[in-house]
């Protein structure tokens, strides 16, 4: 299990942990917390802000929902009272003495009335806030789409996409849950507390009192209790997350592990994190399960102490019977929104943390503006050049100073140099993915500065060695190189590829569904599908990263001849791996350092035997390559 995942795994005891999540009985993990908790409250209110009037009308349903819950029990009393005085007066003797049923049944169709009232504009609430939160996370997650295609290539190159998938979906999806639940919750938990306090203080001001008195110790205990507990949860987090994460290595490198003999060393490990697994849960489980058996003590002295004080009251005919009924009602509710405000606190807390990741994408600085005046290249040649072209990843750092190139329409040009001598930069360069310090890329003559991204990246067509297919069928991943491609088309591009004898040897032929991973079909196979898209595309300027150097000698040539088959009369770079596939390169250009330090054919650069034919040499006798410095 990766580390993001095991972030946003369950909580302890299964519940729900969003940024933190609860524990059993409502225990609370410690929650993600906000860097600035004030501001990013404020921006994500504004998001709120056109919804003022739903707003407005989910506080107005809630009150109406919750006043006539809470006004239910001390209307049932007065049935309780009548009930025990017809009652009372039968016990006594009394002539003609009889419990007035009427007056019961009339009670008992108001509270049915106001039952269904509460239900009504409860429904109502939730109605209206889920239209709100959906509508408001809508644009907000519109604006994260908006932004991330706005966002330059460095950008997703420094992050995991774990990462940015984790903030663009599940801290998008924490802030749609919390609007949704949790704001009507804490809304209904307020209000519920506040009318609880109002209708407990009609009935008996001492007696409210009395539950005031107990809540106290129950804070104290469950703070207490907290505080110890924490600790053990937090352990149990970190030794589940190092469990799973050793039983996927496991799973994942079985034949490994097998190879090597380490069954004995594997277990060994998984009995360790077992081992504290155990200690922390059961430690945690049995703190957090503490926590209900004391709130129901405290409660119950509580229940206690009102019972005796309204008997008492009751006998002082200071209340009827039935007030001590609803009292008791309206106590046992009483701790239900404090416990439920609690929770929320940390639900919200979190929920802002997942609005402050967001924000903080789209506070990301974006790509340069395109230019107000674009040139447009009607009629691409494909001849490029670096005129004293310089780039850094890190200010501090350059990578490629004063770069000069010329490539004449139609050549191809190979990029060869050890790992990290900035061959895939220059292609990153050249498609405007990073933005140069100085100098300038001209296509055709003209600065790429000057073009729309999409018309600069329009003119390229690229085949990479790691090959993209999505899931759907052959037809659609071929046809995705043009924009309504017929039928006649991409057969045609497929065949020029190489592609189409074994594309029609699959059952469903052109319309086999390619899995996630494309592995329904080979190495050599997904390749050609890659050239046959490009083909298709039809593109003024191709890049190419050898393609051949994971797949067997036959489908290394078949894969050869498309790719002959798709540079000819176009202008080409390719990214050489091996350099015996390069020798018939118009132009090889020799990297090293972010410099090209040599260029020029294939047999003059054996001639000056330099750093090319030391690198061409060592692929064939195992020589030791020279530090070109």
């Amino acid at each position: 299990m990766s580390k993001e995942s095991r972030q946003h795994g369950p909580g302890p005891g299964g519940g729900p942990r969003p940024g933190g999540g609860f524990g059993p009985m409502g225990m609370a993990m410690p929650p993600q917390k906000a860097k600035n908790f004030k501001g990013t409250l404020n921006r994500l209110i504004g998001y709120l802000k056109p919804y003022t009037l739903q707003l407005f009308a989910v506080l107005l349903t809630a009150i109406i929902s919750t006043v006539f819950s809470i006004v239910s029990p001390k209307i049932m009393g007065k049935a309780t009272t009548k009930l025990f005085e017809g009652l009372m007066m039968k016990f006594k003797g009394i002539p003609g003495a009889k419990i007035d049923f009427d007056y019961i049944g009339q009670i008992i169709i108001l509270l049915i009335g106001l039952y269904i009232i509460s239900a009504i504009f409860s429904y109502l609430q939730q109605f209206i806030m889920a239209g709100v939160a959906q509508k408001m996370v809508y644009h907000l997650r519109k604006e994260v789409e908006e932004k991330l295609n706005r966002l330059p290539l460095k950008y997703f190159d420094s992050r995991t996409h774990g990462e940015i998938l984790s903030r663009a979906v599940n801290d998008v999806d924490n802030i749609s849950t919390t609007l949704q639940q949790s704001l009507t919750q804490l809304i209904t938990s307020v209000i519920t507390l506040i009318g609880i306090i109002v209708m407990m203080l009609t009935i008996s001001p001492l007696m409210t009192l009395i539950v005031i008195v107990t809540l106290p110790l129950s804070f104290i205990s469950i703070t207490k209790i907290a505080k110890k507990s924490q600790g053990y949860f937090m352990g149990q987090q970190k030794a589940l997350g190092e469990l799973n994460g050793h039983v996927e290595e496991m799973y994942t490198g079985h034949k490994v592990i097998k190879v090597f003999g380490r069954e004995k060393q594997s277990i060994e490990k998984f009995e360790e994190s077992n081992e504290a697994l155990y200690q922390s849960a059961w430690k945690a489980q049995f703190m957090a399960g503490l926590i209900m058996p004391l709130m129901g003590f405290i409660n119950n002295i509580g229940y206690v102490l009102v019972s005796v004080a309204g008997g008492i009251l009751v006998t002082k005919k200071t209340i009827e019977i039935g007030d001590v009924q609803a009292f008791i009602q309206y106590a046992r509710q009483f701790s239900q929104p404090i416990t439920q405000t609690a929770n929320i606190a940390n639900v919200i807390q979190s929920t802002i943390a997942s609005a402050e990741r967001v924000f903080e994408i789209l506070d990301e600085t974006e790509e340069i503006p395109e230019t107000v005046n674009a040139k447009v290249i009607s009629a691409p040649r494909g001849e490029v050049s670096f005129d004293h072209v310089s780039f850094s990843y890190k200010e501090e750092e350059p990578l490629i100073e004063d770069m000069n190139i010329e490539v004449k329409p139609g050549q191809r040009v190979a990029i060869v140099g050890p790992t990290g001598a900035g061959k895939t930069t220059m292609i990153n360069l050249l498609m405007r993915f990073y933005e140069i310090n100085s100098g300038k890329i001209l296509i055709d003559g003209i600065d790429t500065r000057d073009l729309k991204r999409e018309d600069l990246r329009g003119l390229f067509g690229m085949v990479l060695q790691d090959t993209w297919l999505f899931n759907s069928t052959i037809r659609d991943n071929i046809a995705y190189g043009k924009e309504g491609a017929s039928e006649e088309e991409i057969i045609s591009a497929a065949e020029a590829a190489n592609a189409d004898h074994f594309i029609r040897t699959l059952p469903d032929g052109y319309d086999t569904v390619l899995n996630e991973e494309a592995s329904n079909i080979s190495q050599g196979q997904k390749q050609l599908l890659t050239i046959a898209r490009a083909i298709l595309a039809n593109p003024s300027i191709l890049i190419l990263d050898e393609a051949t150097s994971s797949v067997d000698t036959r489908t290394e040539v078949q894969i050869q001849k498309a790719m002959d088959r798709l540079m000819n009369d176009r202008t080409s770079f390719v990214i050489a791996h091996r350099l015996s596939t390069i020798r018939d390169a118009d132009l090889i250009l020799v990297m090293n350092h972010g410099r090209v330090i040599e260029k020029g054919t294939h047999e003059e650069l054996l001639a000056m035997d330099g750093f090319y034919a030391d690198l061409y040499n060592s692929q064939f006798t195992g020589k030791q390559i020279k530090n070109a410095g």
